[in-house]
């Protein structure tokens, strides 16, 4: 990602530590309304780039996916995006459920 792109993202991931979301960052819905998309632009504002990351697991933030974004149908995510992105949604709840258990939470 350019250079930009990731001042972006992590800006972004910074305030959604602090509980707060950048004002491009929205909410995704249906079986993933649990998850924040950042959606950032490249300098020339030609190419789009998108993080996906979890907000309801506690205060733990699993960033669940990185791409740039290729498809040319409007601003819908593609859906072997969404699959990925799903996937690893379901490892970040084990995850931290496992981590809850062994520490006796």
């Amino acid at each position: 990602m350019p250079d930009e792109v990731q001042d972006d993202v992590g800006y972004a991931l910074d305030l959604a530590q602090h509980g707060r979301r950048a004002e491009y960052a929205v909410q995704m819905t249906g079986d993933l309304r649990d998850v924040i998309e950042i959606r950032a632009f490249n300098e020339a504002g030609d190419s789009t780039f998108r993080a996906a990351y979890t907000v309801e697991l506690g205060d733990t933030i699993y960033v669940l996916h990185v791409f740039q974004k290729k498809s040319k149908r409007g601003i819908a995510t593609p859906r072997n995006e969404l699959d990925l992105i799903r996937t690893r949604l379901k490892r970040a709840r084990e995850h931290y459920e496992r981590q809850n258990i062994q520490l006796g939470h």
